[in-house]
């Protein structure tokens, strides 16, 4: 005799068993409530009307060797930016010279104090933690509050959203009433709701607006660099080496971070090994008593010397940060434990050495100061360190590419950006991403830029803009994080605020005065990103709208479906809609014109979570309309900000298996329910042995059992039978325009913008890798 063992019920079945005695004991193993026997429609109502009883906690960790894999790979994705920085901190800090020798231990001091209070303690420590299970960035953070404080702007919440494992969140006790407080403010005010979604399109734009700068401010300063070597290195040629340079990084991006991150690393590593090495080596040469600088008193000291020069130069001072956003950002593509590792072990020791060597170099070559970098380093590994540095100039770009297609796929799965394809280059590693369409944009953007100015000098100007508005944003994210979600004590919500928040209003102020010479780039880039993406979400919240006003309710569904004038032939069809509370109205359009209905439908709706991944098991939610016989299914299809949603399986295959298991639960659940009504005193019971299952089993129960046994066997045979016929795809082609009576803005966004973003843009049935043989487009204008 063989057995079948369940782990997940510590359950043991035999041959010797009926299939109902089956799932009879592995239901009554359980202890079933009435409570728990209430099934809410979650399909037609939202969480917000709901309190979910399950509670599951995030997790975080991972194999320690995968672990230290990926620090060793973050050291060359996330940290080419921050790491290449002390080539060019000290000669934009000093524009006009150095005007007094203890002014160095002031710069050095603000240096020391600004690198250990905003990468390490505000990111690495405080702003990682604020992760959505793995993932970083604007989009990350906001999708915690809109899972916390309903705040989003789609009214697509579900009771059985909240049963997801990675949904939850701590939910405020009666101590915590600033919580609750400020959580019932955002969720009454309207205007806050628009206002956090701009504030997260604005920070998310100003990250790839980054994202374009770096690209062309490294390769230019490196291959800049190649014009001390030779002078036949002409401005034009520097120009052109470097658009092919940049070509040549974003065609080796499709290779994915995986592979880029495994070949830059260990350029990076030494590079950090040399510069840390040259450190020490001018500490101790030239002047170690620059220790001094790491008392504040005299950074007190250089602003009463050199007051509004002082605040200038804090423009130049921020730049030892610049990438720092890309450790929050790249998150997803590595974890937070590998981040935190390779910022403390390796980047974080090395800026501070370089920076300090370079201090006491300065306090001995005031002169120098315009090429502090190249002119500290000692001759005899002048020309391998020159070649390092090139190498590492052109790497630094590519964190914040990296991080682009992060938060491109973060805000294209929540509904405000238009429809990329994303491509996850490693089977190893979860969260590594590429995106064709971006990539090539970014490349576009860059050779446009460099050839467009040519030189360092203005995008240096922009460089500090984009980096400073971004981690203000964050900070701002964060502490409604730490008030709501983290329930952090006042005072060290205040403290953050006056300490780090201050500090970064500080240096946005600085870097602003700096507006008309470049300071507008990343600002211009940020507004046309935020027009698309304003376009893009505004249009798909009225669409949703509609269809959510013009649905068909189950009601109609069966008087469809019953109707004499409409026949049913073999088949299975698939409605695809983003409508999740009900039947969208392409389903009465599409019988209206065609009066024949295949023998089994199922309304597909594609919904994103405000989560990083849905479980693969947790991903379909199944509900009949009613009555059976009419084998009518709606079906929630449930993904995360970075699942992969054309999987290698056919999606139908996938979606029938699921509708099957649907089906046999569905049975289960009503034999119990039914057992239940009919015995409440069993609800309190444990049933361990066969022997208590066949006592309640005789009479009338036992042919009422058998009767649903068998119209479930029907049930999937039917469904069997209309799978084997075909599968046919209705996909929905909605041609949304002005509604009469629109004004001339309402016009230009709906019909003229949207319409160029659509045209341009991949259609759903390649997002969701429909077979165009069995695919069916149903026209329908919207009038919004």
């Amino acid at each position: 005799m063989s057995t079948t063992s369940r782990n997940d019920n510590n359950y043991t079945a035999t041959e010797d068993q009926t299939p109902h005695q089956q799932q009879q004991q592995q239901l009554n193993r359980k202890k079933l409530s009435p409570q728990m026997l209430r099934r809410f429609d979650s399909l037609d109502l939202e969480s917000r009307h709901f309190h979910s009883q399950n509670h599951h906690a995030s997790k975080n960790g991972g194999n320690w060797w995968v672990v230290l894999q990926l620090a060793f790979q973050s050291i060359g994705v996330v940290y080419g930016d921050i790491g290449t920085s002390p080539l060019y901190v000290y000669s934009s800090t000093f524009t006009n010279g150095i005007k007094h020798n203890d002014d160095i231990l002031g710069v050095l001091s603000l240096i020391l104090y600004t690198i250990t209070l905003l990468p390490l303690v505000k990111y690495v420590f405080i702003v990682l933690r604020a992760n959505d299970n793995g993932n970083g960035g604007t989009f990350a953070m906001y999708s915690l509050i809109c899972r916390y404080a309903k705040v989003g702007l789609i009214p697509s919440e579900e009771a059985a959203d909240e049963d997801v494992s990675n949904f939850q969140l701590e939910l405020p006790n009666n101590r915590m009433r600033r919580a609750s407080i400020l959580k019932s403010k955002l969720e009454n005010s309207r205007f806050a709701k628009f206002f956090l979604l701009l504030a997260t399109m604005l920070g998310t734009s100003m990250v790839i607006g980054d994202g374009v700068l770096t690209p062309c401010i490294s390769v230019l300063s490196a291959v800049g660099g190649i014009k001390e070597a030779t002078s036949a290195m002409t401005e034009g040629r520097i120009v052109w080496v470097s658009v092919a340079i940049l070509v040549g990084l974003f065609t080796f991006q499709r290779f994915g971070t995986d592979k880029v991150g495994y070949t830059f690393a260990p350029v990076i590593f030494i590079w950090f090994a040399f510069i840390a090495g040259i450190g020490v080596f001018n500490f101790v040469k030239y002047d170690p008593t620059v220790v001094k600088a790491i008392n504040p008193a005299y950074i007190i000291d250089y602003f009463r010397r050199n007051k509004k020069d002082a605040w200038i130069s804090l423009g130049g001072i921020v730049l030892a940060t610049t990438g720092t956003e890309a450790l929050f950002a790249d998150v997803g593509h590595f974890n937070v434990r590998s981040i935190q590792i390779s910022m403390c072990t390796v980047t974080y020791p090395a800026l501070i050495l370089a920076y300090t060597g370079q201090a006491s170099y300065l306090r001995k070559h005031h002169l120098d100061v315009p090429e502090t970098f190249y002119k500290s380093i000692p001759d005899p590994v002048y020309w391998p360190m020159f070649v390092v540095a090139v190498l590492a100039a052109i790497i630094a770009s590519q964190a914040m590419i990296s991080g682009t297609f992060s938060i491109i796929q973060q805000s294209l799965s929540l509904g405000c950006f238009p429809r990329v394809k994303i491509v996850h280059t490693s089977t190893k590693y979860e969260g590594q991403v590429y995106i064709p369409e971006i990539n090539y944009l970014l490349m576009l953007a860059c050779v446009a830029v460099t050839v467009g100015f040519r030189t360092t000098a203005k995008i240096g100007n922009a460089y500090g803009i984009a980096v400073v508005f971004v981690m203000t944003l964050t900070s701002s994210f964060l502490v409604l994080i730490m008030i709501m979600i983290w329930k952090t004590n006042i005072l060290l919500v205040i403290a953050y605020v006056l300490v780090i928040g201050s500090a970064e209003l500080l240096y946005l102020s600085s870097v602003l005065y700096k507006f008309d010479q470049g300071g507008y780039l990343p600002l211009a880039f940020a507004m046309v990103l935020m027009f698309i993406m304003f376009v893009w979400n505004n249009v798909y919240r009225k669409k949703y709208h509609f269809e959510l006003e013009h649905k068909v309710s189950p009601a109609e569904v069966k008087g469809i479906v019953t109707d004499t004038n409409s026949s049913r032939m073999p088949g299975l069809a698939v409605f695809y809609s983003e409508l999740v509370h009900g039947i969208p109205p392409i389903f009465k359009h599409y019988v209206a014109n065609v009066p024949a209905l295949h023998s089994v439908l199922v309304f597909v709706s594609i919904k994103s979570l405000p989560i990083s991944k849905v479980p693969v098991e947790e991903r379909f939610l199944f509900r009949r309309v009613r009555p059976n016989d009419l084998n009518v299914f709606r079906c929630v299809v449930r993904y995360g900000y970075t699942d992969v949603r054309n999987e290698q399986e056919p999606f139908e295959r996938i979606l029938v298996e699921r509708l099957k298991g649907f089906i046999r639960e569905d049975f289960m659940f009503s034999a119990v329910a039914k057992d239940n009504e009919e015995s409440p005193e069993k609800d309190e019971q444990i049933v361990d042995d066969n022997s208590a299952i066949e006592k309640n089993e005789g009479g009338k129960h036992v042919e009422h059992t058998m009767k649903q046994q068998e119209a479930m066997e029907r049930d999937i045979e039917m469904l069997d039978k209309a799978w084997r016929a075909g599968v046919v795809h209705l996909v929905g082609e909605h041609e949304v325009i002005a509604g009469k009576g629109a004004g001339i803005g309402k016009r230009i966004l709906i019909d003229y913008a949207y319409h160029f973003l659509k045209r341009n843009l991949r259609q759903s049935n390649k997002v969701f890798d429909i077979p165009h043989k069995r695919m069916l487009k149903v026209g329908m204008t919207y009038e919004l």
